[in-house]
């Protein structure tokens, strides 16, 4: 099968290509959003092919992936027809009015979307999407090994622009967890973020690391915390999950489901939250029993077999 698909996530594709087809990726001069091409800080396998949008309408494609609204106006301009549409949506509504859980899809109203696809459970109960057929997949992730050591006694935070997105990814509530832990903040755009929140930069570092050296990274900390407040959920987490860290993360959106009892201590109390950073800090032993436990919980749930035969019955439905 070859399917079209932009690259919008990094993480989700690199996870998503691993599949059996021939993936085709937009690829524009100046790679800008619609046309970022193949990714330069994620391994992908041959079989994810570049095309420049003027040679898409005659390349064969049996089937679209789109993830943003306005890359059906891109099907048209660039493809001058419509093969089967799948909508994958990433995120859980913004919250803006009319507000949660009034927020209506833009699929709703798209009766040529074959399927609409959420990457949680919880995303789907969020959305309105009216009359469109939708399903979940759940994420899948490339197991990069148990590598969990802890040497570090500093807790790792993972989080994009911190200091823009704010309440949303936690970044008020780092304070309470520095003075529980040193934070090593890992991500894009997290410039300065001690000043912001007003905490010592020695208790809130931020790490600007390449891609192929985050997990081994991750692991030297002795815990991951997860202060996201409303995002999807976070791959950072299972992520970390998988590298056999202990976790701590707020208990919204799916991370309930995400994280069972043993494999790391979910709460939106901050007080429980920060006691459990620190006891993780101080008990090595206990910190690498509940970390084998996320690693043991996100293998069985998150795996990248599962995800990609659920993404493959999918598949052979729409274009049947």
């Amino acid at each position: 099968m070859r399917i079209l698909i932009w690259h919008v996530h990094g993480s989700w594709t690199t996870a998503f290509v691993q599949g059996p087809h021939t993936y085709l990726v937009p690829v524009t001069p100046d790679r800008g959003p619609d046309g970022l091409g193949r990714a330069r800080t994620w391994d992908w396998p041959d079989s994810v092919v570049e095309v420049p949008p003027e040679r898409l309408r005659d390349e064969h494609i049996d089937l679209v992936i789109i993830q943003r609204p306005h890359e059906l106006a891109l099907v048209d301009q660039w493809l001058g027809r419509r093969p089967p549409l799948v909508y994958l949506e990433h995120n859980a509504p913004d919250g803006r009015s009319p507000g949660v859980p009034d927020t209506r899809h833009p699929v709703a109203d798209l009766p040529d979307i074959t399927t609409l696809v959420h990457v949680t459970h919880f995303n789907r109960l969020m959305w309105d999407a009216g009359p469109a057929d939708t399903t979940v997949i759940e994420h899948g992730i490339i197991d990069p090994g148990h590598r969990w050591t802890g040497e570090l006694d500093r807790a790792a935070v993972v989080v994009n622009e911190p200091i823009r997105r704010g309440r949303t990814t936690g970044t008020d509530l780092l304070p309470a967890f520095s003075r529980a832990a040193p934070l090593d903040v890992f991500g894009m755009r997290t410039e300065g973020l001690a000043e912001h929140i007003g905490v010592d930069p020695g208790r809130c570092r931020t790490q600007d690391v390449p891609q192929s050296d985050l997990h081994t990274e991750l692991a030297r900390r002795r815990v991951y915390v997860h202060p996201v407040r409303w995002t999807s959920l976070g791959l950072s987490l299972l992520e970390a999950m998988h590298l056999g860290m202990p976790v701590v993360a707020l208990a919204t959106t799916e991370v309930t489901e995400a994280v069972p009892p043993g494999a790391g201590v979910v709460s939106n109390r901050i007080d429980v939250l920060t006691d459990a950073v620190r006891d993780f800090l101080a008990d090595p032993p206990h910190a690498r029993t509940v970390g084998d436990g996320a690693r043991a919980a996100a293998l069985s749930r998150y795996g990248l077999s599962r995800f990609l035969d659920d993404w493959e019955r999918l598949l052979k439905e729409v274009t049947r």
